[in-house]
Parts: C-alpha cells; structure tokens; sequence
C-alpha cells in the first residue's frame, strides 16, 4: 500500500529505452502480489494447475521478468524478512479487507455479474509462503539472483541502490524514496496494455518540495505509512504545509496538541536505521533449462512452448558467454 503521495510527487516520465543496460532491484512483495491481483480469468478465479495450486506469480515472473531482459535490463528480486512489529495493525486491516472483498466476490458470482466479480477477486489476493518459496525456486531455475531481507524488501533494495549496486528500485510503493532510493521506477511489471513508466528521483522531489529527506518522511508520518496511523484529516498536501511552516513532525504535533500512538522517532529510525543486509551477491547465471520446464510445464501445466519462447530471452543478459547458446 505505502504512503499516499501522489498529490506532491511529479514522477518523470521515461521509456524503456532508458533503462536498457541498467540493473533493476525489484520489490518481490509488491510486485508478487500484482501478478496475484491482475493475472486472473475473467471472473477472477487466479491461475491455477490441476492440483488446484495458484500459478498467476508464475506467469508474472516467467513472462514480465524475460520481458525486462529482453529490452536490456538486468532484474533482481529483494524479499521481505521479518516484518516490524509495527507493522501488525496494517497487515490486520488488509485481511479484513481481504475478507470482505472475498465475501463480496462470492456474491457477485452467485448473480452472475462477472464484472463486480472481477473487482473484488483482484483485492483478495494473499502472499503465502508456499507463493514465496515457489517464486525463489522459479528464479533460481531462470538464473535470476534474489536476496532475502533481513526487514523490509523494499528497504533492501533502496538501500542497495543507494550504495549504486542497482540504478532504481522497481515498485509502486513511494516507501522506497523514504527508505533512501535515489531512484524508483513506477508500473515497470504492470502486464497488459500500454505501459507509462514513470521516474521518481529523490533529489529531484526534495529539491521541488524544498525540504529534506527527514522532513519527508516527517510528511509521511503525519499523513500514515505501514507502520502508522497518521494523523486524521491530514494529506500529502497539508502534511507538507505543516512540515514547512513548523519545521518537523514533533513541532507539528506540539502545535497541534495531538499524541501520536507510535513515537514518530521509532518511525523515523525504521525508515533511516533500517536492519539491510550489506552481505550479498549479485549474480545472473545459465538458465536451467531442463528444470524450468519440468517445474511449469510438468508440475504446474504451463506450454512446454512458450516456457522455452520465454527462457529463450534469457540469452539477452550476457550476448557475449556463447556457452549460453547450449541451453536453447
């Protein structure tokens, strides 16, 4: 979900081109549970094999990531860790709209409105563990390096940027310019129809608000992140208002004589002393050809076909190895 900022952040908008030869860190979460959300049949039943297993992350990681690599990019998956403590009451929200939406989906089939069906099915989609463990196995047969988090996924992957080990992060969340990304690209694993990339450059977005980064995620404090509440009544627009004219979130609240349940500096340090792992490897290997097919087309029913079609983009990461050319 992240924090809502679209009212004071003017994304840039980019194309492809852009990023050809770029390496891309990507928010496993978020971008997951896309793929869980958009790749559905028409009355949004998600894809699934003839176990009854839920196949739509696959689709999404086979088709979009080989999408990436086949216009130059050189993609990773960051994975969350243990999620804060301060986390809880969003994750309880969330699956008690998760549970609404699947009683509402419910509903809408029994009347036969494929369309309502659809809406409420795309708000329903859960991450579980044998979704994220069947998404690492996936990667490891592609070649696809991931890290696994210590925190928060997309905390890592700012922070991996920040240290110039990947040019932006990929993810809808604006959490990533709060955790420290120089740069984040929006909609770069949005499936279907046209996509409108958009650039987002913290320097760029301190520099047109006129403030810093602390007095960012101060804003973001008083409008409500994953990890609060915020305050009631206020937007991006009048939290920014606020943060300019009294100078910080202790100021704010001073002046407007309101508690905060979450001390706004636990909030802070969550966003600045963040738990990263700085041990990692990145590294993009042969594809394991046999593997990927067995794994999709032999356990989860996807086109031996297209599997191949697909893997065969793979050869675009690294032209130069031929003994790349022994897979296909």
């Amino acid at each position: 979900m992240g924090v809502k900022f679209k009212d004071i952040v003017n994304p840039e908008p980019i194309n492809f081109k852009d990023l050809e030869g770029k390496t891309v860190a990507l928010d496993a979460a978020n971008i997951i549970y896309q793929f869980l959300s958009i790749i559905r049949q028409a009355d949004g039943t998600p894809l699934m094999d003839h176990q009854g297993k839920v196949t739509s992350h696959f689709s999404g990681i086979l088709y979009r990531t080989t999408s990436l690599i086949e216009k130059g990019m050189k993609p990773f998956y960051v994975f969350d860790g243990a999620p804060s403590v301060l986390k809880k009451s969003t994750q309880l929200k969330r699956s008690e709209i998760k549970e609404e939406s699947r009683k509402k989906w419910k509903e809408a089939m029994e009347n036969g409105d494929i369309q309502e069906a659809r809406k409420y099915a795309s708000r329903t989609s859960r991450m579980s563990t044998d979704i994220i463990q069947g998404s690492k196995q996936l990667l490891e047969f592609m070649g696809i390096p991931y890290i696994q988090a210590n925190g928060e996924g997309e905390a890592q992957a700012s922070y991996m940027v920040d240290k110039g080990d990947a040019w932006c992060v990929g993810s809808q969340d604006y959490d990533c310019i709060l955790f420290g990304a120089t740069r984040m690209v929006k909609n770069l694993t949005i499936t279907g129809g046209k996509t409108d990339l958009e650039l987002i450059r913290l320097e760029k977005v301190l520099s047109d608000l006129q403030i810093s980064r602390k007095q960012l995620v101060d804003v973001a404090i008083l409008v409500g992140t994953d990890f609060n509440e915020g305050i009631k009544g206020i937007g991006a627009k009048k939290g920014l208002n606020l943060i300019k004219q009294h100078g910080d979130v202790f100021k704010v609240l001073n002046e407007m004589d309101v508690e905060m349940e979450v001390d706004p500096q636990e909030l802070r340090d969550l966003f600045f002393e963040h738990n990263f792992v700085s041990e990692y490897e990145l590294k993009w290997r042969n594809p394991d050809l046999e593997g990927a097919i067995e794994f999709l087309a032999g356990e989860h029913d996807f086109s031996e076909d297209r599997v191949i079609n697909a893997l065969n983009k793979l050869k675009k990461l690294d032209t130069s190895q031929s003994s790349l050319e022994k897979w296909f």
